[in-house]
C-alpha cells in the first residue's frame, strides 16, 4: 500500500566527468511502496544516477537521501536495507540455484538457523521450486533473472534498485518478472527501476523521462500523457506501411513537411502532428500518388511511447552523452 512517506529524494543532482556533464540538476522523490520508473535511451544518464544513489559514485553537486539517510556519506547505514540487481547477470554460473542463494545469504549476514527458511521463501516467491539443484548455467534468461531478483531480496530490503533488469529477456518472462515486482510492492517494498521498455513504463506508479542527463518529464503515466504530449496522434492503417513511412521520411528530408514525425507500430503507422486535419489530407494525397491504399486514418489517444518519442525529440538538442 502506497503512502506519502518519502523513501528516496534527490535535489539538484549533478555528475560531471571532467568537462562532460552526465547528470544535470536531477530532482525527484520516490514514495514508499511504489514502483518508480526511470526511462531514457542508452547514454541518457540512467545508470550514472542509480550508481550515485547506491553510493558507488559521488555527486559533483546536489544531495541524495535514501530512507532518510544521506548518500554517499552514510551509505554503510543504508546497505543492509537496500537490494540491487544490475543489468549484467552477476551470480555464479557454476553453482546451483540453492548454492547461489546460500552464498548471498551468508554475504548478507543471515543467521544460519533462519537461512533455509528465508531461501525457501525466496524460491517460493520467484517460482523457482524444482530448480534448487539446477546449475545456474543451465537456466534460461528468464529463470536466471528470477534467481537474480531472489538474491537481491533475500535479506528483505526496504528499497530495491533495478538497473535494466529485463534487458534481453523475452516478453513472457518480462511479464512474469513484473508480477513478482507487484508482489514485492504489496509487501511494502519500494522499487526504483531503470528501463527503456515502454510497456514496462505503463506498469510503474510514477515515471521520470531522462535525456542528455536532464529530466524532461515526470509524473504518473496518465499525467505524462496528458501534460507532456505536444500535438495529436494520427493512426494510419494501410496495406503497405513500410512503403508509406518511407514516403513520409522522404517528404520530411526534402523539406515538404518537416513537422511530420512518424513511427511504425507493428502494421500501423503513428504520425504525431499539431495539424491533424491538414496532415490527414496531405498523407492521403501522398499515398494516392504512389498507389498506396489507406484503409483508415484516425486521431487516437497517445500511448506512453508516443509521448516518450515527442519528449525525446523536443529535448534532442545536446550532444551525445554516455552513461
Amino acid at each position: 500500500m502506497k503512502d506519502n512517506v518519502i523513501t528516496i529524494q534527490t535535489n539538484d543532482l549533478v555528475k560531471k566527468f571532467g568537462d562532460f556533464t552526465a547528470v544535470n540538476q536531477v530532482a525527484f522523490t520516490v514514495k514508499k511502496g511504489e514502483i518508480f520508473g526511470f526511462l531514457g535511451p542508452n547514454g541518457s544518464g540512467k545508470t550514472t544516477t542509480i550508481r550515485m544513489m547506491l553510493g558507488l559514485l559521488r555527486p559533483t553537486r546536489g544531495s541524495i537521501e535514501v530512507l532518510g539517510i544521506p548518500v554517499p556519506d552514510q551509505i554503510t547505514d543504508i546497505l543492509p536495507r537496500i537490494g540491487y540487481m544490475s543489468q549484467q547477470f552477476s551470480l555464479y554460473n557454476d553453482l546451483t540455484v540453492y548454492q547461489n542463494l546460500e552464498f548471498y545469504g551468508q554475504a548478507y549476514g543471515l543467521a544460519a538457523d533462519i537461512m533455509k527458511t528465508i531461501i525457501q521463501e525466496a524460491v517460493d516467491l520467484s517460482g523457482l521450486n524444482g530448480f534448487e539443484n539446477t546449475p545456474t548455467k543451465d537456466l534460461s534468461g528468464g529463470w536466471r533473472q528470477r534467481l537474480a531478483l531472489s538474491a537481491a531480496i533475500l535479506h528483505r530490503p526496504e528499497v530495491l534498485f533495478l538497473d535494466e533488469p529485463t534487458a534481453g529477456v523475452d516478453p513472457i518472462s518480462r511479464r512474469a518478472f513484473w508480477d513478482l515486482l507487484y508482489k514485492l510492492v504489496s509487501e511494502g517494498i519500494t522499487v526504483f527501476i531503470t528501463t527503456h521498455y515502454m510497456d514496462e513504463a505503463e506498469h510503474c506508479h510514477r515515471l521520470a523521462f531522462i535525456q542528455h542527463g536532464e529530466i524532461i518529464a515526470q509524473g504518473t503515466p496518465t499525467d505524462i500523457k496528458t501534460n507532456a504530449m505536444i500535438g495529436e496522434v494520427l493512426e494510419i492503417d494501410t496495406t503497405r506501411p513500410e512503403d508509406l513511412i518511407k514516403l513520409i521520411y522522404n517528404a520530411r528530408n526534402n523539406g515538404e513537411e518537416r513537422s511530420l514525425n512518424a513511427e511504425l507500430y507493428g502494421s500501423l503507422i503513428h504520425v504525431i502532428t499539431t495539424q491533424p486535419k491538414q496532415h490527414t489530407s496531405y498523407l492521403q494525397s501522398l499515398a494516392e500518388a504512389s498507389g498506396i491504399q489507406i484503409n483508415s486514418i484516425s486521431v487516437i489517444e497517445p500511448s506512453l511511447e508516443d509521448v516518450f518519442i515527442v519528449c525525446m525529440r523536443e529535448s534532442n538538442i545536446g550532444g551525445n552523452h554516455e552513461e
